[in-house]
């Protein structure tokens, strides 16, 4: 039976980008605190990976009216001087606040199992089913480790024997023995891909079907939506590989940035650019300079945890 985890780790890091961001808008902060802060990001690739997160939010929800600024700028009294510094307090604890809800929901933080961002777990449970949990990750498992619930992000699973185990949703659930399935939850959709077997299937609208080896289906909104067929042989995530078939870049970076940990950003312009490929997910930064050697774009990188594409621009 696999012991409850919680990660601990994670609130500390949110927590702590959350008192540096208060202690920059103080304008209290000496050089020294500014050198302490950048030891800090440089630590982990979490720590840079929450700073720019949180920074991203600051600008989001920090804007305060010029009207207000002004006004407490012209006239200078104590009323209006802590109406200000409330303001910006709030300014800044929002998008605090926002962070660590966002990154640490309390389904998910309280959840049996989970994975950070760029983190894959391959774990082998008491019946000899093997489970893969994908990046970004949250489930619970039920002692009697026969019913799984994804909370968010994606799992795979290979039954070891006949007995029915369940893997639960919020669009609905799937059912299955000595099969294998991979699950993968977004938002209000959710994607049921049968690797082996068969699987039945029953929407929280209780819709049902049988997926037989080979199909994949779409629930959305807790209606099944689409049901498609894919290659069962192509490596995946769980090999640690990210494929392209003649893919639109855009597509292809949507899903790329659920494996890195920081901000990724790209052109309009380069959305509609083709990719293929086989690309090793341990080395995402050396993803960005392949697609930077075959396509006409350019990788900038403002930090490791910050990197922009944009399209190259060409020699006169």
């Amino acid at each position: 039976m696999l012991k409850r985890e919680v990660s601990g780790d994670t609130r500390h890091v949110a927590r702590s980008a959350a008192r540096w961001l208060a202690l920059l808008e103080s304008g209290e902060a000496s050089e020294h605190d500014h050198r302490a802060l950048q030891r800090w990001r440089d630590v982990h690739a979490s720590h840079e990976h929450a700073w720019q997160k949180i920074q991203a939010l600051r600008s989001r929800f920090g804007a305060l009216p010029s009207e207000l600024a002004m006004a407490s700028l012209d006239r200078p009294d104590q009323g209006r001087r802590r109406l200000l510094k409330g303001m910006l307090g709030f300014a800044t604890l929002a998008p605090a606040a926002w962070l660590v809800s966002r990154e640490l929901p309390i389904e998910a933080w309280r959840a049996d199992l989970s994975t950070q961002v760029g983190e894959r777990r391959r774990l082998t449970l008491a019946d000899g089913s093997v489970l893969d949990i994908n990046t970004d990750s949250a489930l619970n498992l039920d002692a009697d480790g026969r019913r799984l619930t994804l909370l968010r992000g994606e799992v795979a699973l290979k039954v070891a024997d006949s007995a029915p185990f369940v893997i639960e949703t919020r669009q609905g659930r799937a059912t299955l023995a000595a099969g294998e399935i991979c699950v993968h939850q977004q938002g209000d959709s959710c994607q049921f891909s049968v690797l082996a077997g068969s699987v039945q299937l029953q929407a929280s609208t209780h819709e049902t079907q049988v997926l037989q080896r080979g199909q994949r289906v779409t629930l959305r909104a807790g209606r099944i939506q689409s049901t498609q067929t894919f290659d069962t042989g192509a490596p995946g995530w769980r090999d640690g590989v990210l494929m392209a078939n003649d893919q639109p870049l855009g597509d292809f970076l949507r899903e790329l940035d659920r494996y890195r940990p920081g901000i990724l950003r790209w052109s309009p312009a380069l959305e509609t650019l083709r990719v293929t490929g086989s690309f090793r997910l341990a080395d995402t930064d050396q993803i960005l300079d392949l697609l930077a050697a075959s396509l006409p774009l350019d990788v900038l990188k403002r930090t490791r945890y910050w990197v922009t594409l944009v399209p190259r621009e060409k020699i006169a």
